[in-house]
């Protein structure tokens, strides 16, 4: 892998990704295998002017060692020190940037009930330092190749020819080459023609179906806008890109409007474990029946986390021809996988779809309908039959998607 475009890598990660700002602190999360990438990231938050980096280690192994050996009463005991970090987190309003490399079975065998009864008992906590933060902050989340993560997405390759075949398609499909910067800026510009496309439509309901047996339709909100590509943080007005890669024109829907039935066409990975081939049937806007190949105990808790968590926050569309699809790689990570196609997620919505959502308190944002939970999860719809009809205020039905694409 030639370090001249890990460098382009890491470079666009920091100015297009978090936008770092002159005298900004930055927060990085990596894990322990990814100390090269770390480091260019670092210096490029010092050249973008940064007053502070710091980074947090993470470990798949300790991680695992932790989750089992450690009481459900420790493990949810947030301590000051934890508190004081996130305080900070809302003082000072902090760039953060999050490297992901973990294996996708990082957590196989861990108690699941377990990790949920945690999260449960952890979230009340943050919650509050959370929501003084939303819209304000820059984030990014991009990947780099672990060996286990290699070694799942290419079994058939030794653990190097593994990791460099992940990074290739990792810089592919997040268009880095000597001009990924102006590469970036085109993309957004592509995404911000789509969403006023669609937003000028003021579509209230979609309707999907395909020869899997997906066929669902889902309410949108009446003044909720799509979104793509950048965002803009309130107050300070800095452009930044939240994912990296990103293929997505997203919106939340209306919670409680949902109706049919939806079938995975990629695995879930989530909590370190995968779910396979299932079906998710919604009735009055709720999850009320999940089957799965595989993982449908942990699809089953998934949606009981809360009582949010059985209800949509999220619509996206891509395009099945999009360059993750086309690389014909399953990546195993959300990620990647969810900006190859089609994707739904259960849990909570973006508030900043709403129009001018500036003007509103977070509990005004949600009683319009964007819904609310603890946990976020995207799964994939995507096929190469997909169909999406929107219906119009007006009653209008106009072809959003025709045999997975765009028929705008």
């Amino acid at each position: 892998m030639k370090k001249s475009l890990i460098k382009k890598y890491a470079e666009l990660i920091v100015k297009v990704g978090a936008n770092v700002q002159k005298g900004q602190d930055v927060l990085v999360y990596a894990d322990v295998d990814q100390e090269e990438l770390v480091a260019l990231i670092v210096n490029e938050c010092y050249r973008a002017k940064a007053r502070l980096v710091r980074v947090e280690w993470n470990s798949d192994k300790v991680g695992k060692i932790t989750s089992k050996k450690a009481s459900i009463a420790a493990l949810s005991t947030v301590e000051e020190f934890t508190k004081a970090k996130l305080q900070y987190r809302v003082d000072k309003n902090p760039a953060m940037i999050y490297i992901t490399s973990e294996d996708p079975d990082a957590m196989k065998g861990v108690n699941q009930a377990k990790l949920a009864k945690v999260r449960m008992a952890t979230y009340p906590i943050i919650k509050p330092y959370r929501d003084k933060m939303e819209g304000k902050y820059q984030w990014v989340i991009a990947g780099a190749p672990s060996k286990a993560w290699a070694k799942k997405v290419f079994p058939e390759l030794s653990p190097k020819k593994a990791v460099e075949k992940l990074y290739e398609a990792i810089l592919f499909t997040s268009r880095v080459d000597d001009n990924a910067i102006q590469n970036w800026k085109e993309h957004n510009e592509r995404f911000l023609k789509h969403c006023e496309v669609l937003n000028s439509l003021h579509l209230k309901e979609l309707r999907y179906s395909s020869k899997n047996g997906t066929n669902f339709k889902v309410g949108l909100i009446d003044n909720a806008n799509f979104l793509g590509g950048g965002e803009t943080t309130l107050g300070s007005n800095i452009y930044f890109n939240p994912n990296i890669p990103t293929e997505e024109c997203f919106t939340s829907p209306m919670r409680g409007q949902a109706e049919g039935i939806v079938y995975s066409t990629k695995p879930l990975s989530y909590n370190g474990e995968l779910i396979e081939d299932f079906s998710i049937r919604f009735e009055n806007g709720k999850a009320v029946e999940v089957k799965a190949r595989k993982g449908e105990e942990l699809l089953k808790q998934m949606i009981s986390m809360d009582e949010g968590a059985c209800y949509l926050g999220e619509c996206a569309l891509v395009p099945f021809s999009s360059p993750i699809n086309k690389s014909g790689i399953l990546f195993y990570n959300t990620l990647y996988d969810e900006n190859a196609v089609c994707h739904l997620a259960l849990g909570t919505g973006f508030p900043n779809v709403i129009k001018d959502y500036e003007k509103y308190t977070l509990e005004e944002i949600r009683a319009m309908g964007v819904n609310e939970s603890m946990i976020h999860v995207d799964f994939m719809i995507g096929s190469e039959d997909l169909n999406i009809v929107g219906i119009t205020k007006e009653g209008k039905e106009v072809q959003i998607f025709k045999d997975g694409e765009w028929a705008l």
